[in-house]
């Protein structure tokens, strides 16, 4: 009787651990880089092929974006973004980081969807996002005005997320 069972009992644990990592997803996942300064870069820009550098971003509290037009989760969340750049109650710059991307295609994209971003980064190698710890876009990271990282969200930014998370750190850092 146990004999049978058994292949049964663990069929039904692993299941559960199936769904258990399924329904369980952090992400907002330990990052190294919290209370650090921005890993150093010199990019092109998407739009205009002019080089900028990790210290344009200094200056001012803002959100770099890691997303790609082949990322199924930041076709979801760029609806927002762009509702995002446009609210005059939140002054808060979008850099994107167009990570492992086709050009053409990366432009496509910002012209049919709208382009939420001040300034649109290519990064076509995935060094600087490795720098950054990228997993997977879409991920985006808080950045204060000294160039600090103080939040870094994995995963599809919606108005809830901004609003519970990101939205009270802006206020402290401003």
């Amino acid at each position: 009787m146990i004999r049978r069972l058994l292949p049964l009992f663990i069929f039904l644990l692993l299941l559960g651990f199936l769904f258990q990592s399924l329904y369980n997803k952090d992400t907002e996942l330990p990052s190294p880089l919290i209370g650090k300064p921005i890993p150093a870069f010199n990019l092109k820009n998407l739009i205009t092929e002019e080089e900028h550098s990790s210290h344009e971003i200094i200056g001012e509290v803002s959100l770099i974006n890691v997303w790609a037009t082949w990322c199924v989760g930041c076709e979801m969340e760029h609806e927002f973004l762009v509702d995002l750049s446009q609210d005059k109650r939140i002054d808060l710059p979008i850099i994107g980081l167009n990570w492992k991307d086709d050009d053409r295609l990366a432009k496509l994209w910002l012209k049919q969807l709208g382009d939420p971003y001040s300034i649109v980064l290519k990064d076509p190698k995935g060094k600087a996002a490795i720098d950054f710890g990228v997993y997977g876009a879409p991920e985006t990271f808080l950045v204060d005005s000294s160039g600090i990282i103080h939040f870094k969200h994995i995963g599809p930014l919606n108005r809830e997320i901004f609003e519970r998370d990101i939205l009270p750190l802006i206020g402290e850092l401003n």
